[in-house]
């Protein structure tokens, strides 16, 4: 995992801004963690959308070179919405004594596959482990949540802040224990567990799982977790699954390429490492017309299952209770219950 040097960058851009050649003693602003070094790391991470020119992001290879490069084109990646976004960041971090900071756009080589997959498939720990979260909502002014859908505001993106219709950020949103939401002028929001009210309304997801987390040995049901991804967006078809990696608990090699076959892929690993049957019950309140496979193609076949719920076989059989007779439920006990989750 490679960090941003929180002070590092902030004394590097303080010598750009006075005009000085950066001293050969700053320490690199990117930094290389692992292992058990990496276990002892405090960081911050930020979660935001992309700008849809990426070439307004600041990539790993800009970052590298920051401190050596020509002056005129250091300057032009200075004048950079990513650049700038990267720097509240920072100074952010640096207010609150937080000394490395995580960003998807320059800490990864994305030029190496080797290094784009695994960090895909780490992504979700890197989230979970963070100290706190940065969510950066480029597209929001004020500074509370909306209490309902701007589609006039937000007409390209459900009429929410385009951070709540983006793939990616539904495991940026659960998988830190702290998330605190910025808007456009990184004024605060709010805190994600003081939110869980409001973003439940906008994102679905249940208020105690805000709050709270995946329990270590409670995880939602395949179908409830993809019914939040339902009506999310990502620029390649692929991310589609590989967002939910994290969030369903499973790992899998990137094939960029592969397109929607990406998801069929997802479902089958899923299928393959698990007994969570509930991934067959999409499409349950209609089935989408000219389909033939028994795997769904996307998340949105999940959308009507955000009230699915996953049970152990004991609280099944209580639910059985209501309507079945105790001849027939002793009769169902044992193997027959044992070999899925409801």
């Amino acid at each position: 995992m490679r960090l941003i040097n929180v002070k590092a960058f902030l004394e590097v851009e303080n010598m750009f801004e006075r005009c000085q050649k950066p001293e050969a003693i700053v320490p690199e602003v990117l930094q290389e963690f692992e292992g058990s070094k990496l276990t002892k790391t405090e960081y911050a991470i930020l979660s935001h959308c992309w700008h849809l020119k990426s070439d307004e992001e600041v990539h790993f290879k800009d970052m590298k070179k920051l401190v050596t490069m020509d002056e005129s084109k250091r300057n032009a990646i200075r004048g950079r919405t990513g650049y700038q976004k990267l720097l509240r960041t920072c100074e952010q971090a640096d207010k609150e004594n937080h000394h490395w900071v995580w960003a998807d756009t320059c800490c990864i080589n994305k030029q190496s596959s080797s290094e784009l997959s695994e960090a895909i498939n780490s992504m979700y720990n890197w989230y979970t482990n963070s100290q706190l979260c940065y969510a950066y909502l480029h597209d929001m002014d004020c500074a509370e949540l909306p209490s309902k859908p701007d589609k006039e505001k937000y007409s390209n993106s459900n009429g929410w802040p385009k951070w709540f219709s983006r793939g990616w950020t539904l495991q940026e949103l659960i998988a830190p224990k702290t998330v605190h939401l910025f808007n456009h002028n990184w004024k605060y929001i709010g805190e994600k567990r003081d939110l869980a009210h409001s973003l439940t309304k906008i994102t679905r997801i249940p208020s105690d799982i805000l709050k709270d987390g995946f329990y270590p040995y409670h995880r939602p049901c395949a179908a409830q977790i993809m019914s939040w991804a339902a009506h999310r967006k990502t620029k390649r078809d692929e991310d589609q699954a590989y967002s939910l990696l994290g969030l369903l608990g499973v790992n899998m090699p990137m094939l960029y390429g592969e397109g929607k076959k990406a998801f069929q892929r997802l479902q089958l690993e899923l299928i393959r490492t698990s007994n969570d049957h509930s991934i067959f019950a999409w499409g349950y309140r209609g089935m989408p017309r000219g389909l033939s496979s028994v795997l769904a193609d996307d998340p949105s076949h999940f959308q009507d299952c955000d009230n699915l719920v996953r049970m152990d076989p004991d609280e099944f059989i209580d639910v059985l209770r209501k309507d079945v007779s105790e001849d027939e439920l002793s009769q169902m006990r044992g193997k027959r219950l044992q070999a899925f989750t409801a």
